[in-house]
């Protein structure tokens, strides 16, 4: 049997190679962790840039983090060592009731979470403490993956003052850009920087996907989602109502890209270059795309909004358990598609 040629295995290398755009969820950011594992795990896949917001900015950083310092296994323990030691770190036993899928926030956090809304975060926390900074401070060495990240990240926030989306790139991600694409206004000090107040990323984008088209050479791009693109039934109940409101107004950036990207297709797949046989870069790169998805969809353990504000050690790890079993059924199916062809029907989600 032949042996296959360097040639050959360096084309194939790069056929596999994805971009990951990575939604922002709060707790259920650890679904994207197991999703994370399980893509670090298959050899076969290579990965250029990432794209994340909030909680999907956190995993986005963390996997560079891990896979600067020890490769594929690095990016795993980094992951994991990051939500097991907030789960310990963030008591929330007192929080929870039911286990499982069945997780909800106890009669107590409800009332806690009411009382805390008619306060302000400088109110509730004058002296800014930050546990989630702490941690990052702890588990990252911004200035060596400034210098090294082995991949092209794109971190965003929203600035305050005119609701600009802000694209932090990996040659300038400093702590404060990552917390403040996970900065909560209801929840958290604005963070400042450059002059400028920003809040979580989710608000302008959730995640960026343009930045994996406009800079990145890969053509597969990968929507790892938290929030359920569809719901079944309208929302009853004031509480189901704000939860969706809100889930609807982190979603509507996505919403929105995703639909300009398939019309802009369609413009570039029509063109009158194309039938004259030449066509401009951005043209050959709209119809170069090839799009997958993982998602959440009928996963009944993220359908409450509310167990977003839950690190619960066993919760979280339902939720890595999950993603894992999602990322590698995704992996089984179309592994051998990133390179050739779009695997996710883009205008039944989108447009």
């Amino acid at each position: 049997m032949n042996t296959p040629s360097v040639a050959w295995r360096l084309f194939r290398r790069r056929r596999r190679r994805l971009n990951l755009a990575l939604q922002g969820g709060g707790a259920h950011g650890a679904y994207t962790w197991g999703v994370l594992d399980a893509l670090a795990g298959c050899e076969a896949l290579a990965f250029e840039g990432l794209s994340g917001s909030s909680a999907g900015a956190v995993n986005a950083v963390l996997y560079a983090e891990g896979w600067r310092r020890d490769g594929r296994a690095g990016a795993r323990r980094a992951l994991a060592d990051f939500w097991l030691t907030l789960a310990a770190r963030v008591p929330s036993e007192w929080m929870v009731r039911g286990e499982g899928e069945q997780i909800a926030l106890s009669p107590a956090a409800h009332w806690m979470m009411r009382w805390l809304g008619q306060f302000s975060p400088e109110q509730i926390n004058p002296t800014n403490r930050d546990a989630l900074r702490e941690l990052l401070a702890e588990q990252v060495d911004f200035a060596a993956l400034r210098a090294h990240s082995p991949f092209k990240l794109f971190i965003a926030a929203t600035q305050v003052s005119s609701g600009k989306l802000r694209l932090f790139r990996e040659t300038e991600l400093t702590l404060d850009a990552l917390v403040a694409s996970t900065c909560l206004p209801r929840l958290h000090h604005p963070v400042t920087i450059g002059g400028e107040a920003y809040w979580d990323g989710g608000y302008a984008a959730n995640p960026a996907v343009f930045p994996l088209v406009a800079d990145c050479d890969s053509a597969d791009i990968l929507l790892v989602l938290l929030n359920p693109l569809r719901r079944h039934e309208p929302p009853q109940g004031v509480a189901a109502i704000d939860e969706r409101t809100l889930e609807l107004a982190f979603g509507a950036g996505l919403m929105r890209e995703m639909a300009a990207i398939v019309q802009a297709g369609d413009v570039a797949r029509g063109g009158w270059g194309r039938s004259w046989g030449f066509s401009g870069r951005l043209e050959r790169r709209l119809n170069a795309l090839r799009f997958h998805m993982i998602d959440t969809q009928d996963l009944a353990s993220v359908q409450r909004g509310e167990t977003r504000l839950i690190a619960h050690g066993p919760f979280l790890e339902l939720l890595r358990d999950q993603g894992h079993a999602r990322a590698q059924a995704w992996i089984a199916a179309h592994e051998r598609d990133v390179g050739a062809r779009t695997t996710v029907d883009l205008r039944r989600w989108f447009v």
